[in-house]
């Protein structure tokens, strides 16, 4: 059992700082824009980027003190990994919680960071910088599950 991954042994509550933190695959997803239909009760994501997402490495450019720029920016934790409808089902958080595997493009998996976008997973290459004239019903994107 010990020469099982972490993933596996733990459940997202057991995990140290560094377990968790590792376990973003740097997709991207999470930091594009998500428009929430209230009346539907649907989530459309956009390819419009936070803009705190480098859009090269699909990675937060100042994670530790994204809040000071981006007040509202989710704080994923395992209670809320549970609750929230917009994670992508390739997210790793949420397929821990679900009791299931990583991808084989997952870098703790692959050991390589960049299988996620030769995998085509990420957001690199797709997602675009917000500006005053961008609106964000014209830019939902279906790539994202």
């Amino acid at each position: 059992m010990e020469d099982e991954p972490f993933w596996r042994r733990k459940t997202l509550e057991q995990m140290t700082r560094a377990e968790w933190e590792s376990l973003c695959d740097g997709c991207g997803k999470c930091c594009l824009h998500k428009i929430d239909f209230v009346d539907t009760g649907e989530v459309a994501f956009t390819r419009v980027a936070c803009k705190m997402l480098d859009l090269k490495s699909c990675r937060c450019s100042d994670y530790e003190n994204r809040h000071d720029y981006v007040p509202d920016c989710v704080r994923l934790t395992p209670k809320r990994v549970r609750t929230v409808d917009w994670l992508p089902s390739t997210c790793a958080y949420r397929l821990v919680a679900e009791g299931k595997g990583l991808a084989w493009w997952h870098p703790l998996v692959s050991g390589d960071p960049n299988t996620v976008h030769e995998a085509g997973i990420s957001a690199r290459g797709r997602a675009i910088r917000e500006t005053a004239r961008t609106r964000l019903e014209r830019n939902i994107v279906t790539w994202i599950d």
